[in-house]
């Protein structure tokens, strides 16, 4: 099937007119239906559209760029312009919400769902160059979670085992690309929420640099963390979809005016004479035996191909998960400030205007959004500021001098992406402190604002993927990108597809 190709692939087979753009858009829309009921990964479907547009670029017959007739799936925070965008919440469409994702394809808003006029930056991009968008996947209800269980449609599933999650907040993005439902798929990174999917479904996905994309046109958590990617098939591919959205945006006043390499042209194989450190806070009690085990047996495969292993420190990771969740709650409570009910979402009956704001946020957001706004609101209030806000931007320039500290010695630091492979639905429902934890390797990067990729180092006994974690110094997405795609050269993990 068409659907299962790579970026690569299929703009190989496209520019020899082996295959229409029509025929690969035709063929995800069939799997989506196919298989998407098992997985619900995808929330809201563009399929009429999609194939418009897919018509419209074999008309013209150029395939010119590596994305032009390429199809994808966008995280449902990304504003597309008329298509409904949720977050996955309550809160931005229509009462009562929709049964189930299917039923939720290509519905007429009733002026109460939140249709963006405008688009986000990434997708403008994208549709710059041809790639044709499929729909919006599930996320935790405004990326807040570690599972995609925290969602108004339910929580997606993980196609290597449907009883286990598929990671979040971009587990419907993780999902859908290792189903083949998309040939890649647009995510957010704020504390993981890339590189723990990926590493669940294994997939590749890549947190960029603060500043390298934009962020213009994404529903904001955390805007001093959250970073803009995707997931992708292989390492290849995620060098040809960051090179067409990274680069400064004069609507993004946080994007850096940094010319945007050709990262293909870093895919040499060639790591010779590169240093990598392996961070001994990063292999703590209670990672999984076969996690460490595999990533311990991809360290030896990177210094086979010539690289130097070296044992680092980055003596301030035991703060960074209370030091990232004080800085998104408070930062979350900002930013869900916005949602009123009276700008865009639903409203509900009130007598004035205390009642209104009461009910519409009451029915409108999660039990994990609620909580989230509450412990932000404290830790910013009057009297708690200093103790908590101020101190734990204080922990993050200490988390992120570590990482300047090591990169003086190092080239690429590479750990586990998360502490165990993908857990059971509902494994974590009461106990929260064990769900804030899934983040514990992959907060310090977001707090230091480095690159980090997720790449499949191996499987489980139970047939579970495993993920390895390159990271590099600010800027150095390229490294990164070498250290992974020589990695993923060396062996065939990322080749294997789950039976859906």
């Amino acid at each position: 099937m068409i659907n299962s190709l790579t970026i690569s692939q299929a703009h190989k087979k496209l520019k020899a007119k082996e295959i229409s753009a029509s025929e690969l858009t035709q063929s995800c829309i069939d799997r989506i239906e196919a298989v998407d009921e098992k997985l619900n990964a995808v929330v809201h479907r563009n399929f009429d559209r999609a194939l418009e547009h897919a018509k419209e670029i074999d008309a013209k017959g150029k395939f010119d760029h590596p994305l032009t007739g390429i199809p994808y799936l966008a995280k449902d925070v990304f504003c597309e312009e008329g298509v409904q965008t949720t977050a996955c919440s309550n809160i931005l469409q229509k009462k009562p919400p929709f049964a189930s994702a299917p039923q939720a394809s290509q519905k007429a808003s009733d002026g109460r769902d939140y249709v963006p006029p405008f688009n986000s930056t990434t997708t403008k991009r994208l549709n710059a160059v041809g790639a044709i968008s499929l729909g919006k996947t599930n996320t935790d209800e405004f990326t807040m979670g570690a599972s995609t269980e925290n969602s108004c449609y339910g929580v997606t599933r993980n196609p290597w085992d449907t009883e286990r999650v598929a990671g979040g907040s971009s587990g419907g993005s993780a999902s859908a690309v290792a189903a083949d439902e998309c040939i890649f798929a647009l995510g957010t990174d704020t504390g993981g929420s890339i590189r723990q999917p990926a590493g669940f479904c294994g997939c590749t996905g890549l947190r960029t640099t603060y500043g390298r994309t934009s962020r213009y046109g994404v529903m904001s958590m955390a805007s001093s963390l959250d970073t803009i990617g995707g997931l992708t098939k292989n390492v290849e591919d995620y060098a040809t979809f960051l090179s067409a959205i990274a680069g400064q945006d004069p609507k993004d006043a946080t994007t850096a005016n940094i010319p945007v390499p050709d990262y293909g042209k870093a895919l040499t194989g060639d790591i010779k004479g590169l240093k990598i450190g392996l961070p001994k806070e990063y292999f703590i009690e209670g990672i999984d035996s076969e996690v460490e085990a595999a990533v311990r047996e991809a360290t030896k495969t990177l210094e086979g191909l010539g690289a130097t292993i070296k044992e680092i420190s980055l003596p301030h990771t035991q703060y960074a998960i209370a030091t990232y969740y004080v800085i998104i709650s408070s930062e979350i409570s900002s930013n869900m400030a916005r949602y009123d009910g009276i700008r865009f979402g639903h409203t509900e009956d009130a007598e004035n205007l205390i009642e209104h704001y009461f009910n519409a946020r009451s029915s409108g957001f999660g039990d994990e959004v609620k909580r989230r706004i509450m412990l932000g609101t404290f830790a910013l209030s009057a009297g708690y500021y200093d103790a908590y806000y101020r101190q734990s931007q204080k922990v993050r320039a200490l988390i992120q001098q570590d990482f300047i500290n090591a990169f003086k010695d190092v080239d690429a630091i590479v750990s586990p992406v998360s502490p165990t492979p993908a857990f059971t639905v509902g494994a974590h429902e009461n106990d929260l402190l064990a769900m804030y934890l899934e983040d514990v390797l992959t907060a310090p990067q977001a707090l230091a604002g480095v690159p980090a990729l997720s790449v499949p180092c191996g499987f489980s006994k139970t047939n579970l993927p495993i993920g390895l974690q390159i990271m590099g110094q600010q800027w150095g997405e390229e490294t990164v990108l070498k250290v992974g795609h020589a990695y993923e050269s060396a062996t065939d993990w990322n080749t294997k597809k789950p039976v859906v």
